[in-house]
């Protein structure tokens, strides 16, 4: 279908935003109903002089508003208020003046510096689960968190299962994200000055933060498998770390995964040298791994963390610890000290979005647009995805000659994409160089969005320097 969208003139909003204005408007005029699919984005785009990423944004806005609805694979729609779950719930929306969203959003770049998990409707299900917390339980919304409920227990061990692999609801802690967790077992297990091993390319946050409170980042190789076991021991020999922080399932930024045999490996350097272990299992949520996670190998000493972020709503920031047998008590102090302790609403709500059923539909549905948008990508960059890695949220891509990490980084962003670097998952200064770039699949809006950003990308990778303008 054809519409001409009346944008109104205004130098002062982004276009963007303007769009989704005379969408809203076409909406209440008549001239959209509900059930009409809206253009396809590079139509709309072509009409109006914009590039698709504009186009993305305005649908995106639209959605948010409660405009229209995103049916993967099919367009987006004008949606049916009488349809809506949250109908009984629904309010007059704040005067465009009092709302936050289009200050966040004001930056014209596209963000494939994320991995958070993609928007395929799941807004719904949360919301109703939330406006049922809100009803059932009024007067713990709005009070502080006093006490775990078994509940919470039993949805984080729910979450956490895999490979053969069950813990028990008394070893699970309910935490601020995956984040808080980390930096709780950390604040718990170690002391300043103490040493905290990670893999040479891994999720720097880690050290960064661990730096704040005293703690001292080390590195160690690796090779396609992962973290070289040899590599660690020699470092535990020389270095006597306290802490090892992994991503067995699937490490940030590569996409490896440690092998059941490097897995025992580097239990076995562990156990020889007393290193407390961090699994971070949040891309396990995604990759179903069925070889036995860390916390199998050597539960004495490992505690293994996981979220919502990549496989739900990153937004919903609710996640849980498995720790060792008698460390839930020790592991939930810390976690209130250094986090300010747990929302009711969203621990709650994310409790009954496992319990329910609902947390592993949305994770199927959000598995089946990762395969879809990694399609994308392997078209446009002549890659073959299989098993694991087909469902990461990101790709890792080692640059060819004479392109670094930071040169691509920078011509990316020249060209409206931003990407994330090599630089950005070391926690140390390093001699060794992979001139890689991790590129990010899930935040963009659309798969045609997704697809011509790593048009330019692979642009970029083809022809070398000569794409990358600096100024003096």
């Amino acid at each position: 279908m054809t519409i001409a969208f009346q944008v109104e003139e205004d130098g002062d909003t982004p276009f963007y935003l303007r769009l989704a204005a005379a969408i809203e408007r076409a909406i209440l005029d008549g001239a959209l109903k509900p059930g009409d699919k809206l253009p396809p984005q590079r139509d709309i785009a072509f009409d109006l002089g914009v590039t698709v990423g504009t186009i993305g944004r305005a649908y995106q806005v639209a959605r948010e508003r409660g405009l229209t609805t995103g049916e993967v694979g099919r367009g987006t729609y004008v949606r049916d208020p009488k349809a809506s779950s949250l109908e009984r719930h629904e309010r007059p929306r704040a005067p465009e003046s009092l709302r936050t969203r289009h200050t966040l959003d004001s930056t014209p770049l596209l963000r494939l510096d994320s991995t958070s998990a993609p928007d395929i409707g799941q807004a719904a299900e949360i919301g109703q689960t939330i406006a049922d917390v809100v009803h059932d339980e009024p007067h713990r919304i709005i009070d502080y968190v006093r006490g775990v409920p078994h509940a919470w227990r039993e949805a984080g061990a729910e979450w956490l299962s895999c490979g053969g692999y069950r813990p028990s609801p008394d070893d699970i802690v309910p935490t601020v994200g995956a984040d808080a967790a980390i930096q709780a077992i950390i604040g718990m297990t170690t002391h300043p000055g103490d040493r905290i091993v990670l893999e040479d390319l891994s999720y720097s946050a880690v050290a960064r933060a661990s730096t704040m409170i005293g703690r001292l980042p080390l590195t160690v190789g690796m090779d396609d498998e992962g973290m070289l076991p040899d590599e660690l021991d020699r470092c535990a020999s020389r270095q006597h770390p306290k802490l090892l922080f992994l991503m067995p399932a699937a490490n940030n930024p590569t996409g490896r995964r440690l092998s059941p045999e490097r897995r025992e490996a580097i239990v076995a350097v562990a156990r020889r040298h007393n290193l407390t272990i961090v699994e971070d299992h949040v891309y396990g949520a995604l990759t179903g791994d069925e070889a036995a996670p860390i916390a199998a190998l050597a539960p004495e000493r490992t505690f293994m963390v996981g979220g919502f972020s990549k496989a739900v709503a990153a937004g919903v920031r609710a996640g849980w610890i498995a720790t060792p047998r008698g460390q839930a008590v020790r592991a939930n102090v810390a976690h209130s000290m250094l986090s300010g302790s747990r929302s009711f609403l969203n621990m709650e709500t994310a409790a009954r979005l496992v319990l329910s059923g609902d947390a592993d539909a949305i994770r199927v549905r959000i598995i089946a647009e990762l395969k879809a948008r990694g399609a994308v990508f392997d078209q446009v960059f002549g890659t073959t995805s299989e098993g694991p890695a087909a469902v990461m949220p990101f790709r890792w891509i080692e640059l060819p000659q004479p392109w670094t990490s930071p040169a691509f980084q920078i011509a990316a962003r020249n060209n409206g994409i931003l990407i994330d670097g090599e630089d950005e998952y070391r926690s140390v200064r390093t001699d060794r160089m992979t001139h890689g770039v991790r590129i990010g699949l899930s935040s963009v809006p659309g798969r045609d969005e997704l697809g011509s950003a790593l048009q330019i990308l692979k642009g970029l990778y083809d022809s070398g320097s000569v794409s990358f303008d600096s100024v003096a």
